[in-house]
């Protein structure tokens, strides 16, 4: 059976690795194009395409698939089934429409829940307990095909964008495996999402970077773990900014205002939050600094901080 795979992301690798490891013949890899990345803006290979290339597979990079020369060459490929994950891009009726088996895609959460491009993101930062795995018949509209299979897994403190990601792509990847044999034969049932319960997950935007001290300390510990490690969430300190990485809510309670520095100790900063709630800085980066504990900071670039600062 011969598949074409798009994907881009790290989520998308352990995906193609078990596909390409399989008794399926992966004739194409289709990824978005190289991209500059850090501070010398190196142009840069997508994961999905460095694995592509270590197993020999060609690779398409279209900046714009639709009416694209790449696309064209998919069809002519005439791939029994398309698989996506974590690709990037809406693919026109006519692609979607090639392959015997359709088109399916390995999306990163219990659909209808969290349609679009930060699944992951958004379940942490709702403080949601638990998330999955949906894989589901493509079509025009996003994320919104009948679903085929879905898997779920808990959400613990422990877990950040970082951590879910990983374990997420493991259990897509096993949920494909187990989904492909039925859908050649016939016997998958697809499930009509319910459009009453749909939520989404538009990619993050820059404000939404900015942490609100009038949320409580477990809000503000989620949407700090649901920025990790990117982007990122920050406040700011006398004007400058001050990204925040790990922070513990904390059972103490304050009639200080939302953003006030209530305590600093040799290794703990405690911020007031809403609802008369506090929550202790873990780690943290000063502008123009690498990250750092606590600890480091108020033995250091913290030494000037006083109590009854104020965050934001």
């Amino acid at each position: 059976m011969k598949i074409v795979f798009m994907g881009t992301p790290a989520f998308s690798v352990p995906i193609l690795e078990a596909l390409v490891d399989s008794t399926y013949e992966v004739i194409a890899v289709v990824t978005q194009p190289d991209r500059p990345v850090g501070r010398k803006k190196l142009l840069t290979p997508s994961p999905v395409k460095e694995a592509a290339l270590k197993h020999g597979i060609g690779v398409l990079q279209p900046e714009k698939i639709s009416g694209s020369p790449e696309m064209e060459k998919i069809i002519e490929m005439n791939p029994d089934l398309i698989v996506t994950a974590a690709f990037g891009q809406f693919l026109p009726t006519k692609l979607l429409n090639v392959p015997r088996l359709r088109s399916i895609n390995v999306h990163a959460s219990l659909l209808p829940k969290y349609r679009g491009g930060a699944p992951v993101h958004y379940a942490l930062i709702n403080g949601e307990t638990e998330t999955g795995v949906s894989i589901m018949y493509m079509e025009k509209k996003m994320d919104a095909g009948d679903i085929i299979s879905q898997k779920s897994l808990p959400i613990t403190r422990a877990d950040d964008v970082g951590t879910l990601f990983k374990r997420l792509s493991v259990l897509g990847r096993d949920l494909l495996m187990e989904t492909i044999p039925q859908i050649i034969d016939g016997t998958i049932e697809p499930i009509k999402q319910d459009e009453e319960k749909v939520t989404f997950s538009p990619n993050i935007t820059r404000e939404q970077e900015v942490l609100d001290w009038n949320k409580e300390a477990a809000a503000i510990d989620c949407q700090v773990r649901g920025m990790r490690p990117f982007p990122g969430a920050y406040t700011f300190l006398e004007g400058q900014r001050l990204k925040i990485w790990a922070v513990t809510p904390l059972s103490n309670q304050t009639d200080k205002e939302p953003g006030t520095i209530i305590d600093i100790q040799k290794e703990s900063i405690l911020v007031a939050c809403g609802n008369n709630t506090v929550v202790q800085l873990d780690e943290i980066q000063p502008a123009g600094k690498t990250k750092m504990t606590v600890a480091a900071f108020v033995s250091g670039l913290g030494s000037k901080l006083s109590t009854g600062e104020v965050l934001g």
